[in-house]
């Protein structure tokens, strides 16, 4: 029985050459980058040059990029770094319904502050409107926070295009890349991007790393309080090995990226095509188009999602169903009930991955095997094949973590 990975948008590997990259660090050059001796400089010097790596690979300045303990670490420093240091300024923040909940927690604790949340819908396809965004703007609106592409749904959001928005009323604008940055071409200046979260166990780098791209001159504070590491934004001893391996991972995927991309679009699309040809009430979810080159998602009616993942996994296919930081909930996806898609059709949802081994035989096994899987699960499921499910609604007015919990399905 084959071992097939369609599940990268959660974790990918990491890479035989990252691995080898970060070995010295762990046993050799151990010094803590801050020492003056010369296992220390080696460490700091070693950090410097994956900076510059992370810096290139987004377009940004060495001097621009922190690091951190991975995508949600980032993504709180960036959200309640900005409404913090701002809050002078004004005290109003605009998110969407379909965040991950890294920033969707970090506004709601924001709220208990004092804080002012606005959080926009999304239409049938999970994609935030740039004219929704310009509306909810205010002259209290200190942060944008939108995320690039999300991590169920694969959608891609028009950040340019919010991005001119935030630029032309002065407000800073953060997005959670932790799905693109190595995937799509990125280049924070000419996007306009004023802060950008991304993770390295996205990429094929080691898990427990992550940077924050910082624009310069954008008014901002750090988290925590301890010494001078990070240029004084991020205090504690920096992961090395990690560090290091997030820069390789980063300039390897940049360098492939191109290639890789068309692969992997040519994949996603047979695994379309197929899975809506054999298996009828099956629905793709996200944009048909605007969406990651690698990334699935259906809802396969009838049949729960768990169920689906456990029989797959016996067929040596590991696959998701939603966001792997909420599989602990025995609620739906709160990405697919923002899109209106009724509680009973969200726990049938499937996401599949594609990653940097897999291959059209990989396709073309779950082709074959999902089907079947599929009609054995549905003659022992009790809801009825021939009765239509009800079509769902969504809370489109709700505005503020304050009047309604039911926006973000959390």
């Amino acid at each position: 029985m084959p071992k097939i990975y369609f599940d990268h948008v959660t974790t990918t590997p990491t890479r035989t050459e990252v691995a080898q990259e970060m070995w010295p660090y762990f046993t050799e050059i151990f010094g803590n980058p801050g020492s003056f001796h010369s296992t220390g400089r080696q460490a700091y010097s070693a950090i410097e040059a994956a900076r510059a790596k992370v810096a290139q690979a987004i377009g940004a300045k060495p001097a621009e990029i922190v690091f951190t303990s991975g995508g949600t670490e980032a993504i709180n420093m960036a959200i309640k770094g900005i409404a913090r240091a701002n809050k002078k300024k004004g005290n109003h923040i605009i998110t969407c319904a379909i965040e991950h909940h890294a920033s969707l927690n970090s506004c709601k604790a924001l709220a208990k502050e004092g804080f002012e949340v606005t959080v926009l819908p999304v239409d049938a396809n999970g994609m935030v409107s740039a004219a929704d965004v310009a509306r909810a703007i205010t002259d209290q609106t200190i942060l944008v926070n939108i995320m690039h592409a999300n991590n169920e749904v694969g959608t891609i959001q028009p950040i340019e295009e919010i991005a001119r928005i935030t630029k032309e009323k002065g407000v800073f604008f953060h997005t959670d890349a932790c799905q693109t940055v190595g995937r799509l071409p990125i280049n924070v200046e000419e996007m306009g991007i004023d802060l950008l979260s991304l993770s390295g166990h996205k990429i094929y780098g080691p898990k427990g790393v992550g940077a924050l791209y910082i624009r310069k001159g954008v008014k901002w504070q750090p988290l925590f309080n301890g010494g001078a590491q990070e240029r004084l934004r991020r205090s504690g001893t920096e992961n090395v090995p990690g560090i290091v391996g997030l820069g390789v991972a980063l300039e390897l995927a940049t360098v492939e990226m191109e290639k890789e991309m068309a692969r992997m679009a040519d994949l996603r699309d047979r695994l379309v095509e197929g899975l809506l040809s054999k298996i009828k009430r099956t629905k793709l979810t996200g944009h048909p188009t605007n969406r990651l080159p690698n990334h699935v998602s259906l809802l396969i009616e009838f049949i729960e999602g768990e169920s689906q993942l456990l029989s797959l996994d016996a067929k040596g296919i590991a696959a998701s169903t939603g966001s792997a930081c909420t599989s602990g909930s025995l609620e739906p996806s709160h990405v697919l009930l923002a899109m209106g898609i009724p509680h009973e059709q969200a726990h049938g949802s499937l996401v599949l991955s594609l990653g940097r081994d897999n291959q059209l035989e990989d396709v073309e096994y779950f082709l074959t095997v999902f089907p079947e899987i599929v009609e054995r699960l549905r003659s022992i499921s009790p809801l009825d094949e021939d009765v239509e499910l009800p079509v769902g609604t969504t809370c489109g007015s709700c505005h503020s973590f304050r009047s309604c919990r039911d926006s973000t399905g959390s």
